[in-house]
């Protein structure tokens, strides 16, 4: 697939997915942008991140102290080549894993570490 058509996939993923969130969640999430990028295009920026990754949070939690800083808005980046490459080049895994990834990262925005993440199912 195309980078294009990898990113026209996850951004139908992704609005589907915050669609049926329950909405105290969906709410919370509108807080928090979505981004899709490609990896090889970050670390070609020197961006500083470990490639194999399939998504990541930065920014402050919900449940933190608002800032005006730009810094510290959260967001989520799904990194769309390697999560392409994870799903081992197949479309319905991609979609899957989008998902996946997505509510990953959106839990770690909602406040939870790694291992409630992972008791989710969400790893």
């Amino acid at each position: 697939m195309t980078a294009r058509h990898l990113e026209s996939v996850a951004s139908a993923v992704v609005e589907r997915t915050l669609r049926r969130l329950p909405a105290p969640i969906r709410e919370a999430a509108e807080q928090c942008s979505v981004e899709v990028s490609l990896m090889q295009d970050c670390l070609r920026a020197g961006e500083d991140l470990e490639e194999d990754l399939l998504g990541l949070f930065e920014g402050r939690t919900h449940a933190d102290e608002a800032s005006e800083m730009v810094a510290d808005m959260p967001r989520i980046r799904l990194f769309l080549d390697n999560l392409w490459d994870y799903a081992e080049h197949d479309r319905e895994t991609y979609r899957e894993e989008v998902r996946i990834t997505l509510l990953h990262e959106l839990g770690h925005y909602l406040g939870l570490d790694e291992a409630a993440v992972t008791a989710l199912g969400l790893a």
